[in-house]
């Protein structure tokens, strides 16, 4: 799966919150300052280009529609992330940001027993 720059992720954002939309829609959606149309436009047809949406015609127009779910890609960035800055180790992601963001006890209780849920 393709990297995506912030920009293509902020719309694929609201593509995944809204499930369908047209380019006003998304929009609609973006903070301020809102980019022009033409730039939405032309990203999300670089993400129909990636294989990231697709769309169905109404009309005169298109409605976008994600064809990668959000937590395929979550899943890949972070792979991504621990592979490239923590050589492959969840302990040493986890370990990282305990350490540079103080997460106090009661946060990682909580964390351990997510992961325990999960086994």
């Amino acid at each position: 799966m393709k990297q995506l720059t912030k920009a293509e992720e902020d719309i694929m954002q609201v593509l995944w919150q809204l499930k369908k939309a047209n380019v006003k829609a998304i929009i609609n959606v973006l903070p301020e300052p809102k980019p022009a149309y033409n730039t939405v436009s032309t990203i999300v047809r670089i993400l129909e280009s990636k294989g990231f949406v697709d769309y169905e015609k109404k009309g005169k127009g298109h409605i976008y529609f994600p064809l990668v779910q959000q937590q395929d890609y979550s899943n890949q960035s972070i792979n991504k992330l621990v592979d490239n800055y923590f050589q492959g180790s969840f302990k040493s992601m986890v370990s990282f940001f305990v350490k540079k963001n103080d997460i106090n006890l009661n946060e990682l209780e909580s964390v351990l027993k997510e992961i325990n849920k999960k086994e």
